[in-house]
């Protein structure tokens, strides 16, 4: 679907609903001006909100501030959702902007239905197969620095389509209404917190390779300091812009041909020692981005309907093959490490057959409905010993074979290399409809580089390609193809009506962090903030599992007798050693709305509702 030539679906009670919110303005706690000396209010960083008239939660609370403040003027959840990750471009630009991409689930009140957005970024049309390797020896660039910071990982960006795409189909706002709070946000500015200023200083030595990045988020050659207040008034013009002329004014004109000098030619500072190959991002393969919308996956979970993303994702295929697995097993009854051990497993498991088969739908032939079956379910529990775990990798199953026994399996294939950035929302309005989205950059801070005088940082997605090319690989490099994404952005329904929405940023953590949190939630009975605050793993069909601190000191030892090896989680990217930061909103019988976010996880994030209760 050509994101120009979406056509319109909306219903009279939401034309009504634009007509009352043509005039929105922004809250007074968006826009106002306190010094910038000011630390944020501690009230701004609420895990948990209750109350009616629908939620939003995200890990910043401008971002939800925005969002909420669309949803009290009368926007639904899709005008929440665009106007809240514009406000996150603004504040998490190291994580998500214009200059990324995503993917975007929405649920239909009035047709009680699940489509979803693809808008994950596309290789261009000259990349070679073996854009990856070093010409000089042969042999895969080291994944540090040279493929990370680079033109050559940098994709055509879907973010602005998507957001076209959504208020087109969805929404009740223009995409100049949904611009205008972040537009306003980014030239007044926000106040630096820690995690800001670690991730800016995480990414000195890359952000000091290029000018426009060290004008920009290394200011008078640092990063901001906490308490200072950030502005970027070069994003704000952008969102100007395109507010006033549409996303083609992104994919064409003036900005697209800067994004491709950006990336063919980019400038460097003489000084730096990293390497910045360029890439191969051209004007035809911007004008030429399509946002497409396809139906979600589907699974059912001990009665409840579970939808995720369809490829170029293997969200909605890894989540739902684990659940299937899982399903077999009664885990209420079990022991925490019982219970823990079997869903350590049952990633694994689910894991291996995503490296076997998962890859962009339009270029690979994807056995979703096998991979999503009941049979092949339990043609791979039966391969999970309850006591003991199998040594890892694991293989695939053969999905040509499945019969719903214990069947044959294929060659186990390498581990992928997606990143651990990436940042989610999830929003919940007043008549029911819901949107759970994942939006992205790749790694914090993206390929490093800023479009300068845009103030966005472009992504290096392309990273998350297999490096070297194999025929059979379902990742493999080809022009025009989506590389392969972990991101999992996920609706729950029980008897026809929504009662869950949730996500998290992570990389192939995602996948896990989702799993876990679904489970803690509907096999463990704990309640959603508590089974999203739980310490976290995660199993990735890798010889250890990597878990958080806080995971290792309750459950390792238990897990170790299983014979699971747990490793700190942690990357070389970072100084978290965390996993995911998650939001969540639960959607109960009477209409109550429960939005959830992370307490601590980067930070802490920031859930609101319109009407609060008393808890």
């Amino acid at each position: 679907m050509d994101h120009r030539r979406s056509s319109r679906r909306r219903s009279a009670a939401r034309a009504t609903a634009a007509l009352g919110a043509a005039t929105l303005a922004v809250s007074a706690a968006v826009v106002g001006t306190a010094p910038a000396s000011a630390a944020p209010p501690q009230e701004d960083k609420v895990p948990t909100a209750v109350g009616y008239g629908g939620a939003i939660s995200t890990v910043d609370p401008e971002a939800s501030r925005v969002g909420l403040e669309v949803l009290r003027k009368g926007g639904n959840a899709v005008d929440a959702a665009v106007a809240a990750a514009a406000a996150l471009g603004v504040t998490e630009p190291y994580s998500a902007g214009v200059g990324g991409g995503g993917f975007f689930v929405h649920y239909d009140a009035q047709t009680g239905t699940v489509e979803t957005i693809d808008g994950r970024e596309t290789a261009p049309a000259d990349m070679p197969r073996d854009a990856f390797v070093d010409p000089a020896t042969g042999e895969p660039y080291p994944f540090m620095p040279e493929l990370v910071t680079s033109g050559v990982s940098v994709g055509t960006p879907g973010t602005p389509a998507t957001w076209e795409v959504a208020l087109e189909r969805w929404g009740t706002h223009s995409l100049k209404q949904a611009l205008k709070p972040a537009t306003q946000l980014a030239r007044r500015g926000f106040v630096v917190d820690q995690t800001f200023h670690d991730q800016t200083a995480d990414n000195a030595e890359r952000f000091a390779a290029f000018p426009a990045t060290a004008e920009l988020f290394l200011p008078g050659g640092d990063a901001p300091q906490v308490g200072s207040r950030f502005r970027n008034p070069d994003l704000a013009d952008t969102y100007a812009l395109l507010a006033k002329h549409g996303t083609d004014a992104f994919y064409g004109g003036d900005l697209a041909a800067e994004m491709v000098d950006a990336v063919q030619d980019p400038v460097t500072d003489p000084g730096t020692d990293l390497p910045v190959p360029p890439g191969y991002l051209a004007a035809d393969d911007l004008a030429g981005y399509e946002a497409l919308v396809q139906p979600a996956t589907h699974s059912d979970y001990r009665g409840f309907d579970v939808y995720g993303m369809a490829p170029s994702s293997s969200g909605g295929s890894t989540v739902g093959e684990a659940l299937n697995i899982l399903e077999t097993f009664d885990l209420a009854s079990m022991s925490d490490p019982d219970y823990l051990h079997h869903y350590l497993e049952a990633s694994a498991l689910a894991f291996a057959d995503r490296g076997a088969y998962l890859g962009d739908a339009a270029f690979v032939d994807v056995p979703l409905d096998t991979l999503l079956s009941d049979d092949f379910a339990a043609e791979r529990a039966c391969l999970l010993d309850p006591a003991a775990a199998a040594p890892k990798p694991v293989a695939p199953g053969d999905v040509n074979a499945s019969s719903g026994v214990c069947g044959e399996t294929i060659p186990a294939t390498d581990a992928d290399t997606e990143n651990v950035s990436t940042t989610n929302l999830t929003v919940v309005d007043g008549e029911g409809d819901v949107v759970e989205y994942t939006l992205t950059i790749e790694q914090t801070g993206g390929s490093g580089m800023v479009v300068p005088g845009r103030g966005f940082l472009l992504n290096n997605e392309l990273t998350d390609f297999s490096t070297v090319w194999e025929p059979d690989d379902p990742n493999r490099i080809e022009p025009g193809k989506r590389p392969r994404s972990s991101m999992a952005p996920t609706i729950v329904l029980r008897d026809d009506e929504p009662v869950l929405a949730l996500g998290s940023p992570g990389g192939s953590t995602i996948i896990t962090t989702v799993l876990q949190t679904l489970t803690n939630h509907l096999d463990r009975g704990m309640p959603i903030g508590d089974a999203l605050a739980a310490p976290r793993a995660t199993q990735r069909n890798t010889a250890d599992v990597t878990a958080e601190p806080e995971f290792i000191d309750a459950y390792g030892p238990a897990l170790e007798a299983y014979g699971h090896s747990l490793v700190a989680s942690g990357d070389q990217f970072t100084s978290a050693a965390e996993i995911g930061a998650a939001t969540a909103v639960q959607i109960g019988d009477d209409g109550l709305l429960t939005a959830v976010s992370e307490p601590r996880r980067r930070g802490g994030g920031a859930a609101m509702v319109v009407d609060p209760v008393e808890r």
